[in-house]
């Protein structure tokens, strides 16, 4: 068990010291770092892609895959990591990753067609879908258990404020500088990464042999089902879901690699994705909720600035700025939050989290056609406070639930299980939008009919303003209908974001209960991580 640990990424000295050395807080440092830039990398060309499809001849279609090039290459890396660390030793599988995401970053920035932009973003995904999982491994082997609710703490932090943070920066990038900067700013980045990883992480060696003897059926399984899925989550939409030839293609390469998956876990010796951890009832609870939780978080960072871009008329820069509202509770709970994991039992943490959560997005169900930015401040705030309380201890939990040998396999599993909740709930949103708000729509056109006597009083005033302005009756008539037709989309559209909100507190509401089977470790701060596994 020890040379596993060892494999596993532990690098320093077997037996954990009360507190930890400087060198285990500069790895620390390194994780953390590796996991935001990871993070902000998933959203940083979210506001910058209208700049970047023109620069690269793309048309609205084929630059998605900027976005789901990256999302797709990392959801399959997440839990190839734990394997891999082992495979190369954990000091050496970083500093690799760190020097290729550089070098993806600057084709990104230096890409002047669509396929090496994705060639670019589909190698940044692999080599960022590597930090995130390894960063909360370090933690996990490099703290002592007294202080490693201070490490999970802000690796939480950095989960939760990458995606915030990349839209906003990425935007501003766009305007101010260019957009290739939202790939250039990576460079001294990992430099800094690459000095970090050096100073604190100790050199070890490869094993060779986990690379010959790996679960290939597993693997392939993975990589070709994880992948696929995505890509139906991400494109179904778009594609009007399975009349689409090409998803159901997709949708059936995604069941043939789960099949490879589950056949894996009977027949390898060390299953590359150990489903067997959801055995654990306090881990798999831990899953099942952060899934719910990503798929909220995504959702609402989906939500909120397209409502404020589509309604409220905000820009991109604008949008952000509510956006990162909710990231200052988590700035101003951080110093608060590692002495509450210690001392408040996980479940009343995790609950209360949700019911912030859930009580944030039913704010947001009362929305209007003139409401602002200034409307969702409360929400949003609300939103960080419930963001923090549930990640947090959730954090904590997936670590504390396994024995520290098995930590590198359930972090992977952990971070796949929030990013996977996050596409499959911008699929389910996208389903919601699509269809509510086609419901919507034709409810108010046959409500204004004909035979609506305000419909038509308000066409009518609006067609003499236009005559008044223009002196054209025909063009006047035109412009009243277009007016009154955008009115009622505006209209349909609030309605249907209110919903969306609504739907996403009822998703979370469930998760509740399973809430209940989280355990607070009995021996913090001391004591064994594997207690009750």
């Amino acid at each position: 068990m020890a040379d596993a640990a060892t494999q596993a990424g532990a690098g320093a000295a077997p037996s954990h010291p009360e507190r930890a050395h400087a060198a285990d807080w500069v790895a620390v440092a390194a994780g953390s770092l590796g996991a935001l830039m990871a993070t902000l990398d998933i959203s940083i060309t979210n506001s910058a892609l209208p700049q970047i499809q023109g620069s690269v001849g793309a048309t609205g279609t084929e630059g998605t895959w900027i976005s789901t090039g990256y999302l797709m290459s990392e959801i399959v890396m997440i839990p190839l990591a734990a394997w891999l660390t082992r495979v190369f030793g954990l000091r050496n599988f970083l500093l690799t990753n760190a020097v290729l995401f550089m070098a993806f970053s600057m084709m990104c920035g230096l890409s002047h067609s669509l396929e090496w932009m994705i060639v670019g973003r589909v190698g940044q995904g692999f080599t960022g879908g590597a930090m995130i999982p390894t960063a909360q491994t370090i933690i996990r082997t490099r703290l002592p258990r007294s202080q490693l609710a201070v490490g999970m703490t802000i690796f939480g932090l950095i989960v939760l404020l990458g995606p915030l943070l990349g839209p906003v920066l990425g935007g501003w990038l766009a305007e101010n500088v260019s957009w290739a900067w939202c790939f250039f700013i990576n460079l001294p980045v990992c430099i800094a990464l690459f000095v970090l990883l050096v100073a604190g992480l100790p050199a070890d060696p490869p094993h060779w042999h986990d690379f010959v003897n790996a679960d290939w059926i597993g693997i392939v399984g993975l990589s070709i089902g994880l992948s696929s899925l995505t890509l139906v989550l991400e494109e179904g939409q778009r594609h009007q879901w399975f009349e689409s030839s090409e998803i159901v293609t997709f949708a059936i390469v995604a069941v043939l690699g789960f099949i490879l998956i589950g056949i894996s876990q009977f027949v390898a010796a060390k299953p590359i994705m150990r489903l067997s951890l959801l055995r654990n009832p306090r881990y798999a609870s831990v899953i099942v909720i952060v899934f719910a939780v990503g798929a909220g978080l995504y959702g609402v960072s989906y939500l909120v600035p397209q409502f404020l871009s589509l309604i409220a008329g905000y820009n991109a820069e604008q949008a952000g700025d509510i956006m990162l509202l909710s990231g200052v509770p988590a700035f101003l709970m951080m110093p608060l939050l590692p002495r509450l994991l210690g001392k408040v039992d996980y479940r009343l943490m995790v609950i209360s989290g949700l019911v912030c959560f859930i009580a944030s997005c039913m704010l947001d169900t009362s929305l209007t056609a003139l409401s602002t930015g200034h409307d969702f401040v409360w929400s949003q705030l609300l939103r960080g406070v419930g963001q923090m309380l549930a990640m947090m201890p959730l954090n904590q939990a997936s670590m504390a639930a396994v024995s520290r040998e098995e930590s590198g396999d359930a972090a992977g599993l952990y971070n796949m299980a929030r990013n996977l909740g996050g596409s499959v709930g911008l699929a389910v949103i996208g389903v919601v939008i699509d269809r509510r708000n086609a419901f919507h729509v034709a409810v108010l056109r046959d409500s204004v009919s004909a035979n609506s006597l305000i419909g038509q009083e308000r066409i009518a005033a609006s067609a003499a303003g236009w005559l008044a302005r223009t002196g054209d009756a025909a063009y006047a008539k035109m412009q009243a209908l277009a007016q009154f037709a955008a009115q009622i989309q505006q209209q349909a559209a609030v309605m249907t974001y209110s919903e969306t909100f609504y739907v996403l507190a009822i998703a979370l509401l469930t998760c509740i209960p399973l809430a209940l089977l989280l355990k607070t470790p009995a021996s913090q701060p001391g004591g064994s991580a594997s207690a009750g596994h």
